[in-house]
């Protein structure tokens, strides 16, 4: 038996074991894969185990999550930080092998996956902010940024629409650099693929303009490596090589259901050791396969070594790119220090219009910035003036066009963030959120600082009706846990929001209006603080109107109409209530005293939210209902979002507040 099929069959072995001991995971695809996974690893993926961040490192990112065991035996046997007592605690409490692969949990992990599909677009975003590096800083002689990505996805993935709308973009924008490696062994948890999966893969990738190639036999290295090799050859076009695998390939359980998502059990353990003749102890690495394993790893630190010698040559001919390169890839805020045009507001207008010249005021000083949209960028105001689009023929562009792709959209920019060297911003109608949630959701998981801008905020879109206007998906992305939801009040606090999105590492949702908004004399930076007095009365108040966004409009008439009947009222904005939450509680009380139990919260959005804040005595103004079209004046008078209702609410609770 050759040493690399011994390779391989330790990575079946362990992964199984792994497993079994868990007594949870999914063999079938460690097992059948494992032949796909150690090829990519023994002869292209192109790594520095010792410095598994190195810039130029190829990216290997496993779409296919359930499979993490395949990955962490792959990481554990080339040298990354991956031990036999973290194989040993698969899927166990604080381990760093957790059930599916997350990033910044275990060395040499790319991105998190698990929902099929996500790590397709991950790998897209990837190959695009390659390709756009490459573009901006490679010259003749000095190709600093030049390395594939590879994904390694299953059945599912491409079922999955998210796969769909990730491979369209990617064979539309030509990224040649883009590999994937696709199991293909038509099983899935309720048995064989063509009870729901009966196209020809094959004809939908050469139709969205990818390289085919088809291996026969996912057992067969040599046409594993064949196929590769064919794939890197052609960098006009991302290339497809489709694996025909069998799931569980040696085990009892080899080509069903029964395989995929849960142990061997340990009779058809021993069995499938005996297939391959496996004698080792548990969890055991033979000594051939651990030196082998190690000198290919070893070998491949001369890839980090030649490129350290490439880039003090590039420094010496340009030192002014490597220094901005250099910037790129240490991730650096844009400059603050003047910041009188980006809070510069005094006519009325609409949020997304004030975000459009923030967003422009800052990218003057980001080249590092792309930004995209799922084709709504003259509405969301979010393209970058005076930059191009990225295109195959302009890799240059910093404005993307992800088409009206929302899901991929986002998964995309995860990849994009997650490479390194750019910051990302994309947009669309805040009520298509929901199309893009698990992306968003994956941002927050992994704590990467990806920007969604989502105008359109409210019933104030008017017309276009209930579809278009969002009412559940502010307390939706407010439940997701490591994500900032903003939505400002007006041109200064939108500038606010930018900023804490540009200075932190999590993730940021900005939500703006279609509608035109005053300008607001106390706004400002605090609003950073994600609550903060707008305008108060003397002395303590007898009621406290809280709101976001446009209704502080309405917050503030209705301070007007009270104080003229002597009833004293401050108007707290709260554009973001998760930086509101970080605040000390001293801020907070100072903010929102308890002894002042009369409130009213103001938002033209679920009612939900608010309760936590209005307390036992407290008022909401919100949404029970979806909207419904017509014109946005007259819809918030019939959902009673008017400063007389508030008013009347006001009134309400202090009464409510006296009799208690």
């Amino acid at each position: 038996m050759s040493v690399a099929k011994k390779s391989v069959d330790t990575i079946r072995i362990l992964s199984a074991e792994a497993i079994q001991r868990a007594n949870s995971g999914h063999p079938g695809i460690c097992i059948g894969a494992a032949p796909i996974g150690y090829e990519l690893f023994a002869d292209f993926l192109k790594f520095s185990y010792k410095n598994s961040k190195w810039d130029n490192r190829d990216r290997f990112v496993l779409s296919a999550g359930h499979g993490s065991m395949l990955l962490y035996s792959l990481l554990h046997l080339f040298g990354f930080d991956v031990t036999q007592s973290d194989i040993m605690n698969f899927r166990q409490l604080h381990s760093r092998t957790p059930g599916h692969p997350e990033y910044g949990v275990t060395d040499g992990v790319e991105t998190s996956t698990g929902p099929l599909g996500q790590g397709i677009a991950n790998a897209v975003g990837f190959a695009v902010a390659e390709a756009h590096l490459a573009a901006m800083f490679n010259k003749p002689g000095y190709p600093v940024v030049d390395h594939f990505t590879y994904v390694l996805c299953g059945d599912g993935c491409l079922e999955e629409g998210i796969g769909y709308e990730a491979c369209s973009f990617a064979g539309t924008q030509k990224l040649g650099k883009l590999i994937l490696l696709y199991d293909k062994n038509d099983i899935t948890i309720e048995g064989k693929m063509h009870n729901t999966f009966s196209e020809d893969p094959a004809t939908r990738f050469a139709a969205q303009g990818w390289q085919v190639i088809r291996v026969t036999d996912a057992n067969n290295l040599a046409l594993i490596k064949a196929a590769i090799t064919r794939a890197q050859s052609d960098l006009t076009r991302p290339s497809v090589i489709i694996c025909h695998s069998v799931i569980g390939y040696g085990s009892p359980l080899a080509d069903t259901a029964d395989v995929h998502g849960a142990p061997l059990g340990e009779d058809n353990l021993r069995k499938t050791k005996e297939f391959f003749g496996w004698n080792e102890e548990p969890f055991a690495v033979p000594l051939d396969v651990k030196e082998h394993c190690l000198k290919l790893a070893e070998d491949k630190l001369e890839y980090e070594r030649e490129w350290n010698k490439l880039f003090k040559k590039y420094e010496l001919d340009y030192p002014e790119l490597a220094e901005k390169y250099k910037k790129f890839m240490s991730g650096a805020d844009p400059d603050f220090s003047d910041l009188s045009k980006l809070f510069d507001f005094t006519k009325p207008e609409a949020t997304r219009a004030s975000g459009g010249k923030i967003l422009n005021i800052l990218a003057a000083n980001m080249p590092n910035l792309m930004s995209g949209s799922a084709d709504l960028a003259p509405s969301t105001k979010t393209e970058l003036k005076g930059r191009s689009y990225f295109s195959p023929d302009n890799r240059e562009g910093c404005n993307i066009h992800f088409g009206i792709r929302e899901h991929a959209m986002a998964a995309i920019c995860n990849g994009i963030q997650l490479h390194g060297g750019l910051r990302i911003v994309c947009s669309t109608f805040f009520s298509f959120s929901d199309y893009m949630r698990g992306g968003i959701r994956m941002s927050a998981l992994m704590d990467i600082p990806v920007i969604y801008v989502m105008t359109h905020d409210s019933i104030g879109v008017g017309e276009d009706g209930p579809t278009h206007q969002p009412v559940e998906q502010l307390i939706a992305l407010r439940a997701i846990p490591n994500i900032k939801v903003f939505r400002p009040c007006d041109g200064k606090e939108t500038a606010a929001a930018y900023m804490s999105a540009f200075t932190h590492s999590s993730p940021s949702v900005i939500v703006l209006s279609r509608q035109n908004l005053p300008q607001h004399s106390n706004s400002g930076l605090t609003a950073m603080t994600g609550g903060y007095i707008l305008s108060d009365c003397e002395g303590t108040p007898d009621v406290i109107l809280i709101g976001t966004g446009s209704e502080i409009e309405l917050c503030t008439g209705a301070q007007e109409i009270l104080a003229s009947e002597g009833i004293k009222a401050r108007v707290v904005s709260m554009p973001c209530i998760e930086e509101f939450e970080k605040q000390t509680e001293e801020y907070k009380e100072f903010v929102l005293p308890s002894s002042v139990k009369a409130r009213v919260c103001v938002e033209a959005a679920s009612h939900l939210t608010w309760y936590k804040y209005a307390k036992d005595y407290g008022e909401i103004v919100a949404m029970h209902t979806f909207g419904t079209s017509g014109p946005a004046n007259e819809l918030f008078k019939h959902f009673g979002f008017t400063k007389e209702n508030v008013v009347e609410k006001a009134k309400a609770c202090i009464t409510k507040t006296k009799n208690n």
